[in-house]
């Protein structure tokens, strides 16, 4: 194994790692594994890497935390499709779209990707029981992780959390308890009992590691496509890890000499109901405050308060990106248009980006010649009670 050590992402503090590990003792913000990658190098390259045959996240197993000798807890996430979006493109005037399509995942969504990475770490360093806020998916993706470890799961969700994420919580033996509130409400119960119940918290960048299985995104990105990266990601933004993920990536694969300097612009979609990152980009502020009366059909957007709203928000601006917010209604109509082109039925967060996508290219902030990497995050059948009208 190669890390060697817990780096906080806004002070800079060094961690021991070899103990569970929440956020920074002296800052409180997020964590970040660090790796010898000079040493990664030595054992792993492009040609190397390109020969194994494991499609799973767990390919780039030297830039992943677990030791090498310790099994993962793994259900094959990870090696999902980058498909060519055409028809869809040509009724934009756009020739290089690209979808990630992460609902072939485990559980049906991205949230797999973090989840087996964090209770791999969770279960090696000690943990017995763990517990997460969720809005639907992560909920579902830590319910079937945990099982697979044999961990205790506590699953804390809003009471109008998708019917389909709930039952899939419970059908995999978590506990579920619905809270009247948001995702923050969730994990303030959380934060108040965890030291009482044991539980370990899982929440989204409150640990170092989800953003590690995420961080694959960017790996099989370039992967995918020669490791030359796109010109444009459009990501729906909720929590934000998948989006700070892929940057560590692409940092450590420059590092690794696999790609150049050159960044994508990055493009947070939020829904109008919930949009703090796009609220704080627009008025240049360095972090986002929580946003009032938070609503939309789009669960995993529904995120009023971000704890890695700085990392998100520099993210966008160093890669002259741009922030933007979809309505509801525009969600579910692009939903069926692109399900009517591409035959992908795609969850609201994934519709809002290719909603995201038609703006930009009308105001002629992404031009038609111009390769876009749209990332459908989960499955449109986690969604069912939205399209039943």
């Amino acid at each position: 194994m190669f890390m060697t050590h817990l780096s906080c992402t806004a002070c800079g503090l060094h961690h021991k790692w070899r103990q569970l590990q929440n956020l920074c003792t002296a800052c409180q913000k997020p964590l970040f594994p660090a790796y010898e990658l000079e040493a990664v190098g030595r054992e792993l390259t492009r040609d190397s890497l390109a020969a194994r045959r494991e499609k799973s996240l767990w390919r780039y197993r030297e830039l992943l935390p677990l030791p090498s000798d310790v099994e993962p807890v793994t259900l094959g996430e990870g090696g999902t499709p980058l498909l060519r979006a055409d028809r869809f493109g040509k009724q934009i005037g756009m020739a290089n779209i690209w979808i990630k399509d992460e609902s072939l995942n485990p559980t049906q969504s991205f949230k797999a990707r973090g989840m087996s990475v964090a209770v791999s770490m969770a279960k090696y360093l000690g943990a017995t029981k763990v517990a997460v806020p969720s809005a639907g998916n992560a909920g579902g993706a830590l319910a079937a992780y945990a099982a697979r470890a044999g961990l205790e799961a506590h699953i804390f969700m809003p009471r109008d959390t998708p019917r389909a994420n709930i039952v899939e919580c419970r059908e995999v033996g978590a506990h579920v308890t619905l809270i009247d509130g948001l995702i923050t409400d969730c994990g303030a119960e959380i934060a108040k009992r965890k030291e009482r119940e044991g539980w370990f918290d899982m929440s989204t960048l409150k640990e170092p590691y989800r953003v590690e299985g995420k961080k694959t995104l960017g790996y099989e990105l370039a992967e995918q496509l020669r490791w030359q990266l796109p010109d444009a990601i459009l990501y729906p933004t909720g929590g934000g890890t998948g989006l700070i993920g892929m940057w560590k990536a692409f940092d450590e694969m420059e590092a690794l000499g696999w790609i150049g300097p050159n960044r994508p612009r990055m493009f947070s979609v939020q829904a109008s109901g919930c949009a703090p990152i796009v609220r704080a980009f627009e008025t240049g502020e360095n972090s986002a405050a929580e946003f009032p009366n938070a609503h939309t059909v789009a669960s995993g957007l529904r995120v009023p308060k971000a704890i890695g709203d700085f990392l998100m928000l520099k993210i966008l601006r160093e890669s002259k990106g741009d922030a933007i917010a979809i309505d509801d209604e525009e969600m579910i109509r692009v939903t069926r248009e692109l399900g009517a082109s591409e035959g992908l039925f795609v969850a609201p967060e994934g519709a809002a980006c290719f909603a995201a996508l038609k703006l930009l290219s009308l105001s002629g902030q992404i031009a038609p010649e111009e390769r876009v990497v749209i990332f459908n995050t989960g499955s449109g059948i986690k969604y069912i009670d939205c399209y039943e009208q």
